[in-house]
This record gives C-alpha cells, structure tokens and sequence, in this order.
C-alpha cells in the first residue's frame, strides 16, 4: 500500500470512514503519521467546543463572583474552587460514573457516557473554572477612571458593561487566556485514558500513538510524531488568538521600531 492509499484509508478512520481494521505489522511512518494525525481531528474537536462554551460561562461566572451579593459570588466561588482544586483526570472518572449511574435509571442520559458528549461536558465546566479565574482577575484590574467616565456619560448597567467593562477585561485577560486555550488542547489527550471509552478503537492522537508505542516498543517514534502535531496546533492557536489580541488593542499606539540603516564610517 502507498502512502496516498494509506491516507485516503485512515485519514479519517477516527470519525468512523475508511478502513476499520488497524494494521497489525510491518508499520510504516506514513501509517503512523496518518492515524496519529486522523485521532488529532477528536482533539480539534473537543478544545474547539469546550473553549467557545466555556468562554460564555466563564465571563458569567467571573461577573457573579465579583458581585457585592454574597447568594450570587459564593456558588460561583466554590464552581471555581471545586474544578480548579480537583485533577482533570479525576473529574473525568467521577463524571463517566456519574453519568453511567444516571444511564441506568434515565434513557435520556446514554449519549453521555460517549465521549463526544460526557468528556465534552468535563472540559466546558474545566475551562470555564480556570477562565472566570482569570476574568475575574481582570474585571479588578480595570483601570477606575474608565468606570468613573462611563458614569460620566451616564452608561449603566447592560450598556457600561457592553461597552467598557467587557472590552477593557478581555483586552486584559487575553493573554493569560491564550495560555489557558493552549492548556486545554493538550488537556484533552486526557479523555481517552479516563473512564470514557474508545468506541470501535475510535480515539485521539494519543490512543493511536500508545497503539503504536505499544505493538512496535518503540516510543521514539509515534510520540514525537504526537508532539509535533501539538506544536503545530499550539502555533495555530497562537496565530489565531494574536490576530484577536491585536483587534482588541488596535485603539492602542503601536511601538515602532526604528529601522536599521548602515552608515559606513567613511571619514573620521
């Protein structure tokens, strides 16, 4: 088989099309690449779904936790508290049992106890702990004359919200939330090795590359293949989210660097 056979069989064997049956011997790097890279598309998907959620509940848990109420800040508190102080990989396991328990008693329950779902729930609430953390943190790093000034022109409420308090947060909190994006990409190689199973050895990158490390022995190779799929999504996600960081900055003045002129010295 060709390596463009080998593509067009397994490039997307994750989500369910080509060939069903992994090969058992003789591997070659291009299978590897191929499979490595067809898992990476449950990771995509996963750190895709769970920042663009988790970014909504994150600001609402961040605006409740600086609430002067305290039946409004202490359960955004202990939301933070709890999946902030509790491992990731443990928060899968209680969640896939949880979720297993309740499809016992509640049919509406049995997509949870798939991955795509269960795992996916997981991630949201993660995220969404670790970013309103963050928000929270620059809602009180708000500069107070901005506040002052749109209480000069009388912005209140939805409005001084929409207009100054959420732009100057985000404008803060972006960096440190680029971080926390990068975070939950490589979080997700996690899912598979928690109670969430494989279906039909339908898993991420990772399952593929422990498939391959363990039917060769060799680690040396499909992990590094890993690791470069990674870099290569982790300077995806810093492109991206630097395009973003220069729109909410673009009201800034922008540094210039003087360019470098040669001037030989010809005459003392």
């Amino acid at each position: 088989m060709s390596c463009w056979d080998t593509i067009q069989s397994y490039a997307f064997r994750s989500i369910g099309f080509g060939e069903r049956l992994l090969p058992r011997s003789d591997f070659t790097l291009c299978e590897q690449f191929t499979l490595i890279g067809s898992g990476m598309l449950w990771n995509v998907y996963f750190g895709i779904c769970a920042l663009l959620t988790g970014f909504c509940l994150a600001v609402a848990v961040a605006v409740a936790k600086n609430d002067s109420r305290a039946f409004v800040r202490k359960p955004a508190e202990w939301f933070v508290f709890l999946f902030r102080g509790s491992p990731l990989f443990i928060q899968f396991f209680f969640a896939y049992f949880f979720f297993l328990n309740l499809k016992g008693n509640y049919a509406f329950f049995n997509p949870f106890t798939a991955a795509w779902l269960g795992a996916l729930i997981v991630l949201f609430l993660n995220t969404a702990a670790y970013s309103a953390e963050i928000f929270f943190g620059a809602l009180k790093s708000i500069p107070k004359g901005d506040v002052e000034a749109a209480d000069a022109y009388g912005l209140t409420g939805w409005t001084r919200f929409r207009r100054i308090v959420f732009p100057t947060m985000l404008r803060l909190a972006w960096p440190s939330y680029t971080n926390e994006a990068i975070f939950l990409f490589h979080a997700t190689t996690l899912v598979f090795f928690s109670g969430f199973p494989a279906w039909q050895q339908r898993g991420d990158a990772l399952y593929y590359a422990s498939y391959f490390a363990d039917k060769t022995f060799n680690p040396f190779v499909p992990y590094p293949i890993l690791a470069f799929y990674f870099i290569l999504l982790t300077l995806a996600i810093i492109v991206v989210f630097g395009m973003v960081n220069r729109r909410l900055n673009r009201h800034l003045p922008t540094e210039r660097h003087p360019r470098l002129r040669l001037r030989p010295n010809l005459v003392r």
